[in-house]
């Protein structure tokens, strides 16, 4: 078997710690040992449904133990795993399920029910006893015993992740199983992570840094603490009794544990076992850092910048965090990052060019989508003009991000905007494009419609939507149609009517999105 997998790594650690907990769920317990008895358990049901090399299993199902099981299972096999987050509505999984040929879909009893609205006519698996004669995990734990071995290549595909590509569609990221193990050895590396810690699992894992607290648990040999954030009592508690060491938490996360209005904080000695915190999904604000200086008083906080095509790219170290929390930080381990302008040309300290991510951690492309791979994955040979290429394979592929940043004097990136019209709120990437489709089709008597991002330091930005109609639409009206159809952190959290909206003056077909982000910032 390939040493750059992450089955390698569960049997790695079922062989060395086998009665360490693996898994922590509120009551629920498993060690090493166990967790691969499970993973084995699963697999070989998988494995005996016959599939093609390579087929895609969708993972639809509310985060517990069962659900790492299954997301382990599938990587044990020669499937590719394809994450569906619960929030996302029947036709949105109908979409994915189409767009990757989803040939069999693990589930839980609550989803079945979103499962069955949708056209799909392959194979069913519900971690609980649901009846209808579909196959449940407590029956394959109970009849499926045989050894289970596997072989698994690590150039191969493993993980389709869907975010929102160039053209406002729901595109897949392929991601390999070398890259999930190369991305939990980086991570560990600059964490200093070890067997004794125990790593909060609060981030959902239908993407890369979610599954990747998962992996980084593995290759340590470590605990990860399952929690489904609720109400911050609730997460403060799931701290302190699981004794969490590693906090990977996304800014949405932040502004919720902090919101006082729902909860007052405990004492802050409580949480001195935490001794990581790191934040990804988006900016984090000096008031948030601050927050969690006073409230985390051991901990060293990570401020990380990742790529829809690439793991990531920066970190900014602990030490810098409070001289320069507007940063995004300095490339990884194994990275080389340049900014380089319209002509090609490497950008002088604090010009704003392109960010071009070259060296590891780079994906695999997007699905079934050429267009947009050729987007964004380029040679090398775009860097031509900034580095020396003489006797290299001109082959290599960069990552040319759509990010705009600028380098300082001693090296640190900062954002700036990004080349696209995409919406990061709460750690989810929304195409305006996607929301305005559903206005079209679903409510005729909008006339038109310009969806589109604005600055909040809570969740990064929030959704605006601003329409025309022939007389004034309910708000609620509006937001009640769209929850149909759409997952909720994509329904607008502020929507504005008007008689009619500016356009651009070189395009008259086109909305001035521009004119109005002025207008409502009262710029």
């Amino acid at each position: 078997m390939s040493i750059n997998c992450i089955r390698n790594l569960l049997e790695n650690a079922a062989q060395s710690h086998p009665d360490k907990i693996a898994l922590v769920h509120d009551d629920r317990k498993l060690t090493y040992s166990e967790l691969l008895s499970r993973v084995n358990q699963v697999a070989l049901y998988l494995q005996e449904l016959d599939l093609p090399k390579g087929a895609r299993v969708g993972l639809y199902a509310k985060k517990d133990v069962s659900q790492v099981i299954a997301i382990l299972a599938i990587l044990s096999t020669d499937y590719i795993l394809v994450p569906l987050t619960r929030l996302l509505k029947p036709e949105q999984v109908q979409y994915i399920i189409d767009d990757c040929g989803i040939q069999c879909v693990i589930t839980d009893k609550l989803k079945l029910e979103s499962i069955e609205e949708v056209q799909f006519s392959g194979h069913i698996v519900s971690i609980e006893t649901a009846g209808k004669d579909i196959p449940s995990f407590e029956e394959i734990f109970k009849y499926y015993n045989k050894p289970y071995e596997c072989d698994i290549n690590g150039h191969d595909n493993a993980v389709i992740t869907y975010s929102f590509g160039l053209t406002g569609t729901p595109k897949g990221i392929v991601i390999s199983h070398r890259n999930l193990i190369d991305s939990a050895r980086v991570v560990s590396q600059y964490l200093d992570l070890n067997e004794s810690d125990v790593i909060s699992g609060l981030l959902i894992f239908n993407l890369d840094y979610g599954l990747n607290q998962i992996f980084c648990s593995l290759l340590n040999k470590a605990t990860l603490a399952l929690h489904r954030f609720i109400l911050p009592g609730d997460f403060f508690n799931h701290l302190m009794d699981d004794k969490v060491t590693v906090l990977p938490l996304m800014p949405v996360n932040i502004s919720q544990m902090f919101d006082e209005d729902l909860f007052a904080l405990p004492s802050v000695d409580l949480f001195d076992s935490v001794r990581i915190i790191t934040s990804s999904g988006g900016n984090v604000t000096e008031q948030m850092i601050n927050k969690c200086a006073q409230t985390f008083t051991n901990a060293r906080f990570f401020s990380m910048h990742g790529l829809t095509e690439a793991f990531r790219s920066t970190y900014l170290d602990p030490s810098q965090i409070m001289i320069r929390p507007d940063s995004i930080g300095k490339a990884i381990p194994d990275v080389e990052l340049y900014v380089i302008n319209e002509d090609g040309k490497e950008c002088k300290p604090r010009e704003v060019g392109e960010l071009i991510h070259r060296g590891g951690y780079i994906y695999r492309g997007f699905w079934n989508a050429p267009e947009d791979t050729a987007e964004r994955f380029k040679s090398v040979q775009i860097l031509k003009d900034v580095v020396d290429l003489e006797g290299q394979l001109a082959d290599e592929i960069v990552v040319a991000t759509g990010d705009y940043v600028y380098k300082d004097e001693e090296g640190y990136f900062y954002f700036v905007y990004r080349r696209d019209d995409m919406i990061k709120t709460s750690g989810f990437r929304v195409s305006p494009f996607e929301v305005e489709s559903v206005v079209e089709k679903n409510l005729p008597q909008i006339q038109q419609c310009a969806v589109f991002g604005m600055d909040n330091p809570q969740i990064e930005e929030e959704i605006v939507m601003v329409y025309s109609a022939p007389s004034e639409i309910s708000e609620k009206e509006i937001a009640f149609e769209l929850k149909k159809h759409l997952a909720s952190y994509m329904v607008p959290s502020r929507i504005v009517y008007r008689k009619s909206l500016p356009l651009v003056q070189s395009d008259r077909n086109r909305i001035n999105k521009e004119e109005l982000k002025r207008e409502l910032s009262g710029s």
